[in-house]
């Protein structure tokens, strides 16, 4: 006659008010597996109770009602709901930006696409994003301003 002193899945220990000859399973969830039952039952207590973050796909253990896995994880949640309602421009990867990229002089103010020096002037120009002359006017635009959003680079 076999005795037994813990239960067969996990082999958490048998208490002494439970004690006898007969199988003892420590939990629903342990007898289920035991017999091969299927059903609507969650994990075992017994399981490692796993999540994954919705922002990188990592396996995690919540504590609490943490949804997310690191710090890092939750700010850009947070930048994504918060931004969401912006409309964001992917550029395409295969081509050379400066052609195609608006330049403003912090001296003169005179715009130029595709060009970083100011004619006028002689100094550098800054940035303003990629772009490029008005059908009508000629002048020089920035993508971000006709569609007061930012613009993201395609990879």
């Amino acid at each position: 006659m076999t005795t037994w002193k813990a239960c067969p899945i996990c082999g958490t220990a048998r208490p002494a008010d439970r004690a006898g000859d007969w199988l003892w399973c420590c939990s629903i969830a342990c007898y289920r597996s035991l017999h091969g039952i299927d059903g609507p039952e969650g994990p075992s207590c017994h399981d490692g109770v796993t999540t994954t973050c919705p922002v990188c796909g990592r396996r995690f253990r919540p504590v609490g009602r943490q949804a997310y896995c690191c710090e890092a994880c939750r700010a850009a949640a947070y930048r994504r709901r918060r931004d969401g309602a912006r409309p964001t421009v992917a550029l395409p990867p295969a081509q050379p930006r400066r052609p195609i990229t608006v330049y403003e002089c912090d001296g003169c103010g005179t715009r130029a696409v595709g060009e970083q020096r100011c004619a006028d002037c002689s100094t550098f120009m800054r940035r303003i994003g990629p772009g490029g002359t008005c059908p009508h006017c000629d002048e020089a635009v920035a993508v971000a301003e006709l569609l007061g959003g930012e613009v993201i680079a395609g990879r």
